[in-house]
């Protein structure tokens, strides 16, 4: 990708409505400004991927005053090269005897009560808000942030679309390394590798699963030797360059599965197809999460199908909407999320098949496009 073509995505991915934006939604909420710090929320509004520093970074978006950045004075030339150099936005340097926390009460508009932090924030850092603004009542400014990133833009679909392209072309190497006599964390390795060979810049992780361990939905990698007979259970992802994520779960088998592992894997692809079926605007997170339950439990693994239906994905691999019963939230046109059913049955095996799919104006769009089937290598 060409630099012009860098600054194309970047113009597209960040656009300089989201202050304003997310200022008239503060308003709304009733609280007189946010204040991000460092990560998604942060890069979302800004396109500045701020390194998380022991230095205070924190936007602040005043309601009826004009936002600026505050940042550390040596990560000013980095913070003016980043997408928010181009925005209408005042970038503050403070110097290493300054205290940042006072220059941004100073800068508040005054009489500001209720202020909204980012739900990351360090609490080193949520405690010195505390100190420099003791009158403000404190919440947490995801509150607000949740609702305009939930909804993704196209240039956002694109971003998770490129991504999805990228994991699956991982997925159809996983063969040139996953056999019997190597272990979890050697594949792992190459698993890794291949991430960002694919088009990642960073690896958020990667989970080789085999027989016992296939079992263990978040089990990662361990030096455990995989034998003829295992099934095998990848759940790998990373980030872009562009800040969005990929996520993406497929079942393999060395050689020939245990029968009763057959039996079940039928029901969870029969599943996992009838909830990417059933998307669309107006279901609700907790209606789709049933949809594959009850035919898992119908056919008698309601018992092993232990976690959530899925995750909302974008610049956070785990974001709002999470598919899962009990959220009465329907979707709507633009939310991200992954379809991912399991059934684990402890000690022997256990199966995962995940797709990240987004909600469209009638029905689902897949960002993942590998076949379903238990892929027998």
């Amino acid at each position: 990708m060409s630099y012009v073509d860098r600054v194309t995505h970047d113009a597209a991915l960040y656009p300089t409505d989201r202050l304003g934006r997310a200022q008239k939604a503060a308003a709304e909420a009733g609280l007189d400004a946010l204040l991000v710090s460092p990560g998604a929320d942060l890069r979302y509004l800004t396109g500045y991927a701020a390194p998380p520093l022991e230095r205070l970074t924190c936007l602040v978006l005043p309601v009826g005053a004009d936002p600026f950045l505050v940042v550390p004075g040596l990560e000013r030339p980095a913070a003016l090269a980043s997408p928010a150099g181009a925005l209408d936005l005042d970038i503050v340097g403070w110097a290493e005897t300054e205290d940042p926390y006072a220059l941004i009460a100073g800068r508040l508009p005054a009489g500001a009560a209720r202020v909204g932090l980012d739900n990351h924030m360090w609490a080193e850092k949520v405690l010195a808000f505390r100190a420099a603004l003791p009158a403000a009542e404190q919440s947490l400014a995801g509150d607000v942030l949740r609702e305009l990133r939930m909804r993704k833009s196209a240039a956002e679909v694109e971003a998770l679309r490129r991504a999805g392209a990228a994991i699956d072309r991982v997925h159809a190497r996983v063969g040139d390394w996953l056999r019997a006599g190597r272990t979890e964390r050697e594949v792992g390795a190459d698993i890794a590798d291949a991430i960002i060979a694919e088009g990642h810049v960073r690896v958020d992780f990667v989970i080789v699963g085999s027989g016992p361990n296939a079992a263990s939905p978040h089990h990662e990698l361990s030096d455990r030797v995989i034998e003829s007979g295992d099934v095998v259970v990848v759940d790998i992802g990373g980030t872009t360059a562009d800040g969005y994520c990929s996520d993406e779960t497929r079942t393999y088998c060395v050689g020939e599965p245990p029968a009763e592992f057959g039996r079940y894997y039928e029901v969870l692809e029969r599943a996992q197809a009838a909830q990417l079926a059933a998307v669309r605007p107006g279901i609700t997170c907790e209606a789709l999460d049933a949809v594959g339950r009850d035919i898992i439990t119908e056919a008698g693994y309601g018992e092993y199908f232990i976690h959530r239906t899925g995750h909302g994905i974008g610049l956070e691999s785990h974001e709002e909407p999470y598919i899962v019963a009990g959220n009465t939230l329907p979707l709507e046109p633009g939310m991200a999320f992954s379809i991912e059913p399991g059934i684990y049955l402890p000690g022997a095996h256990g199966a995962r098949i995940e797709d990240i799919v987004v909600c469209g104006e009638n029905a689902g769009d897949a960002m993942n496009l590998r076949p379903h089937g238990l892929v027998r290598l």
